[in-house]
């Protein structure tokens, strides 16, 4: 689902519970589709290269919505050279010490190159908003701070291309519990990530509010259905073969 133009927050309200959660392909599918889709993204990242462009890809949803598995399909055909990958966690010390944009103005890429950002900027009024790291005079101000900033990347030859991967509530505790179980990935989980499912809804409608005011002509929101990792996999690459290739 795409959403392109800002939209009053009563038009977006639910959107996130009324997705379409069975969108499932095969595993044949997902294996032939997969390799057409990164072959064909690995063509447009060599046009990238030589052009003046660059491309920023943002991923954004709730704790194993998928976001990393996505990443990793996206990139593992492609030149690294010309790729960075950015895990957004807290701010450092010193990046505390500036606009909160900052550190995100330092990982713009240089022409023809491209950066993946799993988690964002949208931290300011997603998980800040929710929890309070950011008051509300701040959180509210970023919609328009962020827009100006994306409209500005825009202007600058950037192509930004925005997912956030959404899946149901009974899913993302079937992931929590197979993480916990597995030694190879107990990692990926702890206390913060059962706190945050705690505040679902809260989470839910900043989203909402975020694609409700954050998602423009050049720089709309890619919602994806993400209960079946192959499709969420698969929507996302040939989605953003639709946009380079549009653009190069």
């Amino acid at each position: 689902m795409k959403i392109s133009e800002p939209k009053p927050q009563h038009e977006v309200r639910g959107l996130l519970d009324r997705l379409d959660q069975e969108q499932a392909v095969t595993e044949k599918e997902y294996k032939d589709q997969l390799r057409e889709h990164q072959l064909q993204f690995l063509s447009l990242q060599r046009k990238l290269v030589a052009s003046r462009h660059t491309l920023m890809i943002v991923f954004e949803g709730p704790d194993a919505a998928g976001k990393g598995g996505a990443i990793k399909r996206l990139v593992e055909k492609l030149d690294p050279r010309n790729i960075r990958v950015y895990s957004i966690v807290k701010p450092t010390a010193e990046e505390y010490r500036h606009h909160y944009l900052w550190r995100f103005w330092t990982k713009v890429p240089p022409e023809g190159e491209m950066a993946i950002f799993d988690r964002s900027w949208y931290g300011r009024v997603l998980v800040e908003r929710v929890e309070g790291f950011a008051t509300r005079e701040e959180w509210k101000r970023a919609y328009d701070e962020i827009n100006a900033f994306e409209e500005t990347l825009f202007h600058g030859g950037c192509t930004l291309v925005k997912f956030y991967l959404q899946i149901t509530k009974d899913q993302q505790l079937e992931r929590f519990k197979k993480r916990e179980a597995d030694p190879a990935k107990a990692w990926k989980i702890n206390d913060e990530d059962w706190r945050n499912r705690e505040k679902w809804d809260e989470h839910n409608m900043s989203a909402e509010d975020t694609f409700a005011r954050t998602s423009t002509r050049h720089a709309p929101w890619h919602i994806v259905a993400a209960n079946y990792k192959w499709h969420t996999r698969i929507k996302v690459l040939k989605t953003l073969c639709t946009r380079l290739e549009k653009v190069l």
